[in-house]
């Protein structure tokens, strides 16, 4: 049985921003765990209201981590552009 392909993460210029300024070694693992879920599942975070003129937003956060992730998924579901995080 094979395991499905896991979806590519990218990052928009303003999550690489933020991105380069966690230093916590606790927050960089839990931000770990965070894009693992949503490589494996795109669909594992909440649609966020909006219009259709762009990208579908959704919301992915993790409670016991303490992480929000919002992005959106291409079309074919193999890149996920995360827009922005907070650890």
């Amino acid at each position: 049985m094979t395991r499905p392909r896991r979806a590519r993460i990218v990052f928009s210029d303003s999550a690489a921003k933020q991105l380069e300024n966690i230093t916590s070694e606790a927050e960089i693992h839990a931000l770990d765990r965070a894009l693992v879920v949503v490589s494996v599942d795109p669909d594992a975070g909440e649609p966020l209201p909006g219009d259709s003129t762009g990208p579908r937003l959704r919301q992915y956060v993790d409670d016991v981590e303490r992480v929000r992730l919002l992005y959106w998924v291409t079309a074919l579901k193999t890149v996920v552009v995360v827009a922005f995080i907070e650890v």
